[in-house]
């Protein structure tokens, strides 16, 4: 993955400010995802949430937790959860909402058995719910604007079968102050109110290697 200057942060950043407020102008608030995957022309540096590998507290999971049957991640990006998943056995299902995101990720990972899928998480296919042995969510509602955050969340805890996890992970709001995103981190009352319904095992706030000092993440587990 290209190394951005800060400059090039900063431009790719008021771009996508500019995307995600015509989308919400326009009343389709998730249209600017395709936009963006669209616009970067096959550059990933031009993708921020890509990093080429899969989020670190899901490998941390995974060291400690087998693969048990059929997962599926939630606005999949570039696809490296997705086959960090399938490489240790999972059953593996992957969605965006960006056909384009789905285009490229299935090449980046031919070789893999994962199902890549064009949905929407607001309106999802009838019989995924109650499907799922797992079911991540990296880096997604923090991107999605407040109106339809909620909404968008409440999907995810259905989607469960019996026995089933939840993960979430993403950027923790401690301050509680506006930001004006995206992303927009999440408050610890939001992060609560996703796995409504289920039993919350844990959730952990902290650092990621390489961030800043007051940069902090959080992961979130449920069962149902």
């Amino acid at each position: 993955m290209t190394v951005m200057s800060e400059e090039e942060i900063a431009e790719l950043r008021n771009r996508i400010l500019s995307m995600a407020r015509s989308a919400e102008a326009n009343n389709d608030p998730l249209a600017w995802f395709e936009d963006l995957y669209q616009s970067s022309e096959g550059n990933d540096s031009k993708i921020p949430w890509s990093r080429g590998e899969p989020h670190q507290f899901l490998v941390e999971w995974t060291e400690s937790n087998s693969p048990k049957g059929k997962a599926l991640i939630v606005g999949s990006g570039l696809g490296e959860d997705a086959a960090h998943l399938a490489k240790l056995g999972w059953d593996v299902t992957a969605f965006d909402i960006s056909p384009t995101a789905i285009e490229w990720s299935s090449r980046i990972y031919d070789g893999l058995n994962i199902q890549w899928r064009v949905e929407n998480l607001l309106d999802l296919p009838e019989d995924w719910i109650g499907r799922w042995d797992l079911v991540v969510e990296v880096h997604i509602l923090q991107a999605i604007p407040e109106e339809v955050r909620y909404p968008a969340s409440e999907k995810l805890a259905p989607l469960l079968a019996p026995g089933g996890t939840l993960i979430c992970i993403g950027l923790y709001d401690y301050s509680n102050e506006h930001s004006e995103g995206p992303p927009w981190p999440l408050s610890e009352a939001f992060i609560h109110s996703i796995g409504e319904g289920l039993n919350r095992i844990e959730l952990e706030v902290k650092n990621r290697p390489g961030d800043d000092t007051d940069q902090l993440r959080y992961i979130s587990i449920w069962k149902r």
